[in-house]
């Protein structure tokens, strides 16, 4: 089956980002009971994508077994087996959250439940393995940090998201503190591997210069576990009552907006440096890839991040702010969809990769 062979990890990016344009939209912080329907339809093409991606990659392993290690020894496609964790966990809180309208509260829950407890241990694993390949077997050059880097490491942040809404379902009692708390080990876990890892990327940028046309929108991938771990602590901040008592529930609903402001502030910075750097690379004749798909995952989060501050806040800017993300998110969505259907009936994107075009001198 050559059509599968350059199947890569990257393509759980369509199934991530199109989950979260239904989950984001059902908890945008307005009064819109419309839209419902369209999210719920977002929802179930984000399930078909997962099991047809999940079948591609089976298939991609059983019969392309060399590019599938290969794979795994390459610095620039090893750190999207993160994508997996990512794409699992979102379908599966976008199935509690939307699709309970079709399938039921009960289905939807156990659906959740297998998902999250797959992706979870597939993103620790991830967390762990490609690091360690980086270190043992890559070895990467001087100067070829990139965002890419950050994705398994955001796995976890994104399964301390999606736990949230599972500690509700637990009874009251050592069961459900015990997942609210490995939750906030697993926002500790993705921030600090963050922290270390983001002055990597911004290190090649400002001594390296800007990374090449295909591989600019890659920059959006900064905003996941900025807008990820937002939404993270507003959302554990919700259930925290339930699972713990004073202090620890007070200061955690604290905890959510005194980390979630200037995380927020931090991010707006990077989406602008994005946005200026993305357009920069189109006027230098940037095209159509994969990374496309960049724009709308990391985008989603900060979409999540703002409405709960909102929630927490009350401040109605804070509301507009995510409505304005996620109009943002819906075009990018769009975007990258049609060029991807597009891309795959034509066959360019199952086709060999074409290495990527270096940046022209330009620089306005």
């Amino acid at each position: 089956m050559p059509s599968l062979r350059h199947i890569g990890p990257n393509w759980y990016a369509c199934v991530m980002g199109t989950a979260i344009v239904a989950s984001a939209g059902a908890g945008l912080p307005v009064d819109a009971p419309g839209p419902r329907a369209a999210f719920v339809l977002v929802w179930a093409l984000s399930a078909v994508l997962l099991l047809a991606v999940l079948a591609a990659r089976a298939g991609h392993w059983l019969h392309h077994r060399d590019q599938a290690r290969a794979h795994l020894l390459d610095p620039a496609v090893a750190p999207f087996y993160g994508c997996l964790s990512m794409a699992l966990t979102a379908v599966g809180g976008a199935t509690l959250t939307v699709g309970a309208d079709v399938v039921g509260a009960r289905a939807a829950l156990a659906a959740d439940v297998v998902l999250y407890v797959a992706g979870t241990l597939v993103g620790l694993v991830a967390a762990v393995a490609v690091p360690y390949l980086m270190v043992v077997r890559h070895r990467p050059a001087p100067g070829t940090a990139s965002p890419v880097w950050l994705l398994p490491l955001v796995a976890p942040m994104v399964s301390a998201t999606q736990g949230a809404l599972l500690v509700p379902h637990l009874a009251p009692g050592q069961g459900r503190e015990a997942l609210l708390l490995a939750c906030y080990a697993m926002f500790g876990l993705s921030l600090l591997a963050t922290l270390v890892m983001l002055p990597l990327v911004f290190a090649r940028l400002v001594h390296h210069g800007p990374l090449p046309l295909a591989l600019t929108p890659t920059l959006f991938l900064v905003l996941g576990p900025l807008g990820q771990s937002t939404t993270a602590v507003n959302q554990l901040a919700d259930v925290a009552p339930g699972a713990v008592g004073d202090p620890y529930a007070a200061a955690f609903g604290a905890f959510a907006v005194l980390y979630g402001v200037p995380v927020m502030g931090f991010a707006l910075l990077w989406l602008a440096l994005a946005i200026a750097m993305v357009v920069r690379a189109a006027r230098n004749g940037m095209g159509f890839a994969m990374t496309w798909w960049a724009f709308t995952f990391p985008v989603g989060t900060c979409v999540t991040g703002a409405a709960g501050l909102a929630r927490h806040t009350g401040l109605s800017a804070l509301t507009w702010l995510s409505v304005a993300l996620y109009v943002f998110l819906v075009v990018a969505w769009a975007a990258a969809g049609a060029h991807t259907v597009r891309g795959v009936v034509s066959g360019a994107l199952t086709a060999a990769p074409v290495p990527p075009r270096p940046a022209t001198a330009r620089t306005t």
